[in-house]
């Protein structure tokens, strides 16, 4: 079974009301900490309004995490494209491209929020054709090319990047909802994708459908997509215990749904929590439910079950919520890496193969034993001192599968 990478998607959803200089900072310790972890991939995004949400420019975020980190890939989680000059962005990318070391991957989108929309005095009904002309232009300006490209938006004449990225080929990744742009937009330019839409019951049902856009738009235009550049995003909170994980989180997500989800996007369908009990049933334990609030064995069973509904992707990325504290957030982020990444991808099997081979043979393994003993008969000193040894304590320090039952050996040697 192919390798599932892990990654974090930070918004991030803070709440007004606390320190911007820590939050950015905490949010650097969280990349710090998921690059320690072994963590493949961290995205950001951009937005411009709402209070909740306080990253405008995810570059700039991330090439201070480039200073941090050492392996994680850094991803713009992502760049609403109708608010920049392509040429712009491209430039932008292929900077954070070389200061990171090679570790950028650009992922674009249409502008999620309307108010930000609003705020540029954009039409929502050009978004998605602008995003797919710059994601054009971008991508021919960064195999090299010189573009002449007048629109109504932007002009680009005789243009040229003067440094093209340190990849040889940096990924590319659209955003996709429930609808079937995203992945048509995918299939269009043979790029990946990132499905934000499965944050719901909705988009998680939507899954088995939407890699069929992907691959039909592919074959209209000639490119063509693997299901390996297709990241599914998931929500969860872990510890020890689903009573714990449930303590932890039951605050932080009520606020979370009811002042922003509901009170400030007034997201369509959304209603208000009655109480903590409400949020956590309807968020991670009824049958719409779509997160996870649990223990690792509860998040393997959701991985496992997403990844046969969707019929495979590449990488799966958490949800970075302040559901619970700075520091239960961090531990469940931990949990995730120490027990849920191995179990997913097979890291346990032959340490479990091999525990079980000497633990089931243990026939085998007794002419090491009569070999020690052989040893200690030979020599009168060791035999007089076998009589008088605490056997009991020495066998529980001693760590070698050989170690000779001493209680036998004692009565061998009177």
């Amino acid at each position: 079974m192919p390798r599932l990478n892990f990654g974090a998607f930070l918004a991030p959803h803070h709440p007004v009301g606390e320190n911007p200089l820590l939050q950015f900072r905490r949010d650097l310790d969280l990349v710090e900490m998921l690059d320690r972890l072994g963590y493949d991939e961290f995205w950001c995004g951009e937005h411009h309004s709402s209070g909740w949400e306080m990253i405008a420019s995810p570059e700039m975020f991330l090439a201070a995490a480039a200073e941090r980190t050492k392996r994680i890939k850094l991803a713009t989680g992502v760049v609403s494209l109708p608010y920049h000059h392509p040429f712009n962005v491209a430039q932008r990318m292929v900077q954070l491209d070389w200061m990171s070391g090679g570790r950028a991957i650009f992922g674009s989108g249409p502008g999620a929020l309307a108010s930000d929309a609003h705020t540029l005095a954009i039409d929502p009904m050009v978004q998605r054709d602008q995003q797919d002309e710059a994601i054009g232009v971008i991508r021919r300006l960064m195999r090299g090319e010189r573009v002449t490209h007048r629109s109504d938006w932007f002009t680009l004449q005789d243009a040229a990047l003067q440094l093209l990225p340190m990849q040889e080929d940096m990924p590319f990744a659209v955003a996709s909802q429930i609808s079937p742009s995203g992945m048509t937009l995918a299939g269009k330019h043979g790029i990946g994708v990132i499905s934000i839409g499965s944050l719901s019951s909705e988009g998680l049902n939507a899954l088995p459908t939407q890699w069929g856009f992907a691959e039909s738009a592919a074959a209209k235009h000639g490119t063509s997509v693997d299901r390996k550049d297709w990241r599914v995003l998931l929500s969860w909170h872990i510890a020890e215990t689903r009573d714990k994980a449930v303590e932890e989180a039951r605050n932080g997500l009520l606020r979370h749904h009811n002042e922003y989800i509901d009170g400030t996007l007034q997201r369509p369908g959304a209603e208000p929590f009655k109480n903590t009990d409400e949020a956590i049933e309807k968020t991670a334990y009824s049958e719409a439910a779509a997160a996870t609030i649990g223990t690792p064995d509860d998040l393997i069973a959701r991985i496992k079950s997403v990844l046969d509904v969707s019929g495979g992707f590449g990488t799966l990325v958490g949800f970075v919520h302040d559901w619970a504290n700075p520091e239960n957030t961090m531990r469940s982020w931990d949990m995730v890496a120490r027990y849920v990444v191995p179990e997913i991808n097979g890291y346990m099997a032959k340490l479990r193969e091999s525990r079980d081979f000497v633990a089931t043979n243990r026939g085998v393994f007794d002419r090491a034993k009569e070999a020690i003993m052989a040893k200690i008969s030979e020599n009168e000193a060791a035999m007089a001192a076998l009589k008088v040894t605490r056997g009991s304590r020495l066998g529980n320090v001693a760590s070698g599968s050989n170690m000779p039952d001493l209680s036998k050996a004692q009565d061998a040697a009177k």
